[in-house]
């Protein structure tokens, strides 16, 4: 099942000189070397401004790649990947950085500065991109922290807290300049039940409050599936599927139903391929 992407902007941007997508990958293949295996082919996807779209994949599929062709920290074999219709493979490390100013980057497991507090870690970009006075990027900091219920926790260092609060004090250094875009890799891994349902509604209620779009990078279904407005399955290297989450629940597609269900026989093997067992054991134990 490959369903054909409907306009997912809520609204019509027609005429107004603005695309209704603020990052778009046209056709795209991607290798890290000329005689590497190909990490993507063919691939076109759209991110609608507003929404939260969720890339999701088994482990090795090729999501966290479309996040690093969207910042521009690598550059696809061939195709385009645009953001506010300009192309990024086009732009040089001046045009980069200024993209980069536009986008929010949640990293796995927070990554959070270990030898500065948690003010200090939200405080960080705001120090980093702008000349506010030090009075007004405290009160900035504080606005965010408490987005994210940790106001009072600001003079812990990363050490101090848990591993649920560190993702939160990532999301609110995320949101400090209030970026157009927010990229999150894997922000479930590794979570409690709470922390999961916690951290999946500030996903979706920051969204919303901030005007911005929201690309998901996950395997976490049940989470990804309550917050997304739509869903690209990616299955070695290329779109295996796309819709709304709801439509992708009930697919009969054999890839959808064993990655909704977790089943465990389907088209992904349990085994990595190679030669089969008996030409292993008929080899005399040659390596």
């Amino acid at each position: 099942m490959t369903a054909t992407v409907p306009n997912l902007s809520g609204q019509s941007l027609s005429g107004s000189g603005v695309s209704p997508d603020i990052v778009a990958l046209a056709d795209v293949d991607f290798a890290y070397s000329a005689d590497a295996k190909p990490v993507l082919s063919g691939l076109s996807m759209r991110f609608p401004r507003g929404k939260v779209v969720a890339v999701m994949g088994g482990s090795g599929c090729g999501k966290t790649t479309v996040l690093r062709l969207i910042g521009g920290m690598v550059r696809p074999t061939r195709g385009s990947v645009t953001f506010n219709d300009a192309d990024i493979d086009a732009m040089d490390q001046t045009g980069l950085y200024a993209v980069r100013r536009q986008m929010g980057m949640l990293f796995q497991f927070g990554a959070l500065f270990t030898d500065l507090s948690v003010f200090d870690n939200v405080a960080f970009p705001l120090r980093e991109h702008t000349d506010l006075p030090e009075s007004m990027i405290r009160d900035l900091v504080l606005m965010k922290l408490n987005a994210v219920g940790l106001r009072g926790a600001r003079d812990l260092m990363p050490a101090q807290i848990s591993g649920g609060m560190a993702r939160r004090v990532a999301l609110a250094r995320a949101i400090a300049l209030d970026p157009a875009l927010l990229m999150y890799d894997e922000p479930f891994a590794g979570l409690d039940p709470i922390s999961l349902g916690l951290t999946a509604n500030l996903i979706r209620n920051l969204n919303d409050a901030l005007g911005a779009t929201t690309i998901i990078v996950s395997h976490d279904v049940q989470e990804t599936f309550m917050i997304a407005d739509y869903v690209y399955f990616i299955a070695n290297g290329r779109i295996a599927a796309e819709g709304e989450p709801e439509a992708l629940r009930a697919s009969t597609d054999p890839f959808v139903r064993q990655f909704v269900h977790a089943e465990a026989d389907g088209p992904v093997p349990f085994h990595y391929a190679g030669p089969s067992l008996a030409d292993d054991f008929a080899a005399g134990g040659t390596p």
